[in-house]
């Protein structure tokens, strides 16, 4: 017992097999020798805080990251008209996305449920239909930015065709990444919670089938001559309709649906007695 425990939580060098001992010994000597390098003040500098009259007090690291940040939020604004400028777009708007799909959290499937299915009729309505009532695709407009005043606000990322003759941009909206990751998001924190292995969790599958989505979106785009597709219309059964089949099969989709609801019901205190 006395080293199954000592193989589970290695806190001596005795915990570790020969195999894992000369890596792990490098990187330390390595780390050393990194340390050598950076300067004694600079060391402690992320534990070190400043006080500052509209931010409060915060960290030096914390400053110095705000500081480079705005500085590439400005470069790109100012250099935004140049070839290069979608690399400085989607780099923004990775960064955006990350912080919204940390602070939005989904608390069940019940939820993602309604969330994708009103967005994926939405995407089908707003892309296939509104030509037909506005005589263009709005959908496609509002992603790519209204441009007529000489400026643009896309809210979408964009890489340029490197290998196509005729250039361009492949492009994918926002909401094609935000709704379904709120989903990936609530996989992920389920199966940390259930100490589910990758292979038997969801994470894993749904991160898969958000790329096969992916994959019929651009196939459908090479067959309808490159107009554009909602993406949410391949991505949602993917992801969604993945999730449900897996709860199904797993016996596990009631427990999916009311994550959440009955933990806090079962939590919560018993109405006191009322005093005499």
């Amino acid at each position: 017992m006395q080293d199954d425990y000592a193989i589970l939580s290695p806190p001596h060098d005795r915990a570790l097999t020969p195999v894992t001992q000369p890596p792990l010994k490098a990187i330390h000597s390595s780390s050393k020798r990194l340390r050598k390098w950076i300067k004694p003040e600079w060391r402690h500098l992320g534990r070190r805080s400043v006080k500052l009259p509209l931010l409060g007090t915060m960290s030096w690291m914390s400053l110095l990251v705000n500081i480079f940040c705005l500085a590439f939020a400005v470069f790109w604004f100012v250099k935004r008209h140049t070839s290069y400028a979608w690399a400085g777009q989607d780099i923004l708007g990775i960064c955006l996305m990350i912080t919204a799909l940390q602070v939005v959290r989904l608390p069940n499937i019940k939820v993602a449920t309604v969330l994708l299915c009103c967005a994926f009729v939405y995407d089908i309505f707003w892309v296939f239909i509104s030509p037909l009532i506005f005589h263009e695709s709005v959908m496609i407009v509002v992603a790519q930015g209204d441009s007529s005043s000489g400026e643009s606000i896309p809210m979408l990322l964009r890489i340029p065709r490197f290998f196509d003759p005729w250039g361009g941009y492949d492009m994918i909206g926002f909401g094609d990444i935000l709704f379904p990751g709120l989903l990936i998001s609530f996989a992920s924190r389920y199966d940390k919670i259930k100490k589910r292995v990758i292979s038997s969790g969801y994470f894993l599958w749904l991160t898969i089938g958000y790329g096969v989505g992916l994959l019929l979106t651009y196939l459908g785009l090479y067959l309808m001559d490159g107009h554009g597709q909602p993406a949410l219309l391949y991505i949602v059964p993917c992801t969604l309709g993945l999730a449900v089949i897996l709860g199904l099969v797993r016996g596990e989709l009631k427990e999916l649906w009311n994550y959440g609801i009955e933990e806090s019901e079962s939590n919560t205190p018993e109405d006191p007695l009322p005093v005499a």
